[in-house]
């Protein structure tokens, strides 16, 4: 089994240390504040205790996947002998460019390195390393333990080796590894994701209607479709004659701003930011923020189902 390190303790990092850990590897993990990373064990515990309950926990007992997982406060330390490095520090270019030159310090030139960038462009993440062809991208999705898919990510300066090793390392791990031929900000999921946000905060900008129904009309619409249809699919399931007609007409009454809404501009200034601040768009009760992760996490492990009972072959184990 190979060894895994994985940079940052925090709300990605500790559920990527949980899917190696899980998949059989010795991983170690670290972080620049203590008390996070004394917390990972106790986090990872949590989460392996609700995938049991609901019946999608690893083949291995939660005790064994906890004691393949070791806390290490020093950063070299904890990438001696790895052969994969994940980084999952907050999104910053300046330390995420800093972390990756004295990764690539410090790692000999085999081990592969990895980051968890959601947005940035990887090559622009390499810039001040030497060795820029083995580092990559592995954008996992929140939470990265329930959500199977990872996008591996190119750069300008490409090793296929490194990212044939790190694609066969994630679907052994469980995992839906995409190939991501080209770096470009936000790579496939985000801006398809982002592109959906801009039209719905565009449609409370107009007044068309308010932030709550912009999300029963998705969540109770055609959301209910995209885990087995997505959009090129369904465009030929449609017709791409009907499709074109359609685009024909719409696009041009679609949002296309190179700014962000002006109500999310707003909010921020305000202070208003969502579930941290008890108000964004929505009001965020305690009662409200427990809710809506119970509903989402039960939302995917009740997903998860049928793949561990080998309901559907085409996908992998998680």
């Amino acid at each position: 089994m190979e060894r895994i390190a994985v940079i940052g303790a925090g709300l990605m990092g500790h559920g990527i240390a949980q899917v190696f850990a899980a998949a059989g590897h010795e991983v170690a993990v670290t972080d620049t504040d203590a008390a996070r990373l004394a917390s990972v064990g106790g986090r990872i515990g949590g989460n392996l205790a609700r995938m049991v309950a609901h019946g999608v926990g690893p083949a291995d007992p939660p005790s064994t996947i906890l004691k393949r997982i070791q806390t290490v406060p020093d950063l070299a330390a904890a990438c001696a002998g790895a052969h994969v490095v994940v980084e999952a520090a907050y999104e910053d270019m300046a330390l995420k460019q800093r972390l990756f030159a004295e990764l690539d310090a410090a790692c000999p030139p085999r081990t592969v390195l990895c980051s968890n960038t959601s947005t940035f462009r990887i090559t622009e993440v390499a810039a001040r390393a030497t060795h820029r062809e083995r580092i990559l991208g592995t954008h996992f999705w929140l939470p990265p333990y329930l959500v199977p898919l990872v996008e591996v990510v190119r750069t300008a300066h490409p090793a296929p080796e490194s990212v044939d090793v790190v694609i066969g390392l994630l679907q052994r791990a469980g995992k839906h590894p995409v190939r991501v031929q080209k770096d470009v900000a936000g790579f496939v999921g985000n801006r398809l994701q982002h592109a959906l946000w801009r039209e719905a905060f565009a449609i409370i900008d107009e007044g068309i209607c308010d932030p709550g129904t912009v999300d029963e009309v998705i969540r109770n619409g055609f959301g209910l479709r995209l885990a087995a249809l997505g959009p090129v699919e369904n465009a030929d399931v449609i017709g791409l004659d009907l499709t074109l007609a359609i685009h024909n007409y719409l696009l041009r009454h679609l949002n296309a701003d190179a700014v962000p809404s002006r109500t999310l501009r707003a909010k921020v200034a305000r202070g208003e930011l969502g579930l941290k601040s008890g108000g964004g768009f929505l009001p965020w009760s305690e009662a409200a923020i427990a809710e809506s992760r119970d509903r989402v996490t039960a939302h995917l492990m009740r997903a998860l189902r049928p793949v561990r009972s080998g309901g559907n072959p085409e996908r992998p184990d998680r």
